[in-house]
């Protein structure tokens, strides 16, 4: 990384989700972890009670719905924002 690197992203504050999307939030973090979950076990990783990366094991390698509730936030901002910039930018939602 280099040092004087400044993250940048979209201010998505003044975005607000309508309601009919919630239950499509939990769907695409249960996703986006499913996503990152395939990726790792591509790349040779396997459960592991603690992360350690010369084993390559890591503790999140389950199920989205027995993840800790610490790591499903993480998932689900990561699906808010992305809905929150698809708004931003003026794309509809529709289902």
């Amino acid at each position: 990384m280099k040092k004087n690197y400044q993250p940048n992203p979209i201010d998505t504050q003044g975005v607000e989700l309508p309601e009919e999307l919630l239950p499509l939030v939990e769907k695409m973090a249960e996703n986006v972890h499913e996503v990152w979950a395939k990726t790792r076990i591509e790349q040779g990783w396997t459960y592991g009670e603690e992360r350690n990366d010369v084993l390559k094991h890591h503790p999140c390698l389950i199920p989205y719905d027995e993840l800790p509730e610490e790591e499903r936030v993480y998932d689900r901002n990561t699906s808010i924002q992305t809905l929150k910039l698809i708004l931003k930018l003026g794309f509809k939602i529709t289902k």
